[in-house]
């Protein structure tokens, strides 16, 4: 179930206009203080896991590691897409707490 709602908030973001995909513009959001939490798949390259652990430690953003590409590109009615960028505080609030609940 909790899966379900995380991707559903994505598809909400994605659908309102709150959302960013794709690593440059995901960068560029962290960076310009627009993005409000970055969210990573699991399967993403070490690469762009340490990029984007690094931008998010500097500029404060909250980071967290979830899904596949495929579900999270599913989610967003897109393509594969390794990094999200949530720009609504509202919407990053209700998704980390989707994605801090336990079991």
């Amino acid at each position: 179930m909790k899966q379900n709602k995380v991707l559903m908030l994505l598809g909400l973001a994605m659908r309102g206009r709150n959302l960013i995909s794709g690593e440059f513009q995901t960068v560029e959001a962290v960076r310009k203080g627009s993005a409000m939490l970055v969210i990573l798949a699991k399967d993403a390259s070490a690469n762009t896991k340490k990029l984007f652990t690094n931008k998010c430690s500097y500029y404060e953003v909250p980071l967290y590691e979830y899904g596949t590409k495929e579900e999270l590109g599913r989610a967003i009615g897109k393509e594969f897409r390794s990094s999200l960028g949530v720009c609504d505080a509202g919407l990053a609030d209700a998704i980390i707490e989707q994605l801090e609940m336990k079991g």
